[in-house]
């Protein structure tokens, strides 16, 4: 039987309503780790994501935000086998998503699938069409794949 991994979510940082008067507005912070095994994950690292999002970001930034979230965990799940790491960072001017797996030292590229692919690939073509900007890292140990959606709550 395969060990189940621990999750965690991590918020840091205060909400709008968490300011005291004067003070500077701090980045908050979602952090939630990912197991393999975890297909179920996908779901629920897009409702943490929204719940997070609820009071730093408007509406069509936050279903954005989910979309591209989902195919970024999916795709860590179904490349890898060491599961994932999903961080969040919301400021007033911008959110930018990280989906660190630690396996794969592959870099993913778009392109563009032929009708015989059905719905695979269509992933990244999503990210470079909904996110302001968005990249790969090759790390020490996998990479990371991050995009950004600029704007913040209206």
């Amino acid at each position: 039987m395969a060990k189940r991994q621990k999750r965690t979510t991590v918020v840091e940082g205060r909400g709008p309503r968490g300011r005291r008067p004067g003070e500077a507005s701090q980045p908050a912070r979602m952090r939630r780790r990912v197991g393999h095994a975890e297909r179920s994950a996908v779901g629920e690292v897009r409702r943490e994501l929204r719940e997070f999002l609820r009071h730093r970001s408007g509406q069509e930034q936050t279903d954005a935000a989910e979309l591209l979230v989902s195919e970024l965990v999916t795709n860590a799940l179904i490349h890898t086998r060491h599961g994932a790491v999903v961080t969040a960072t919301a400021s007033s001017a911008r959110l930018r998503v990280e989906v660190q797996d630690f396996a794969s030292e592959d870099l993913p590229a778009p392109y563009v699938p032929n009708a015989d692919d059905g719905t695979h690939g269509r992933g990244l073509i999503l990210v470079r069409s909904l996110a302001d900007a968005w990249g790969v890292e090759a790390q020490a140990l996998g990479k990371t794949v991050w995009f950004e959606l600029h704007g913040g709550r209206p």
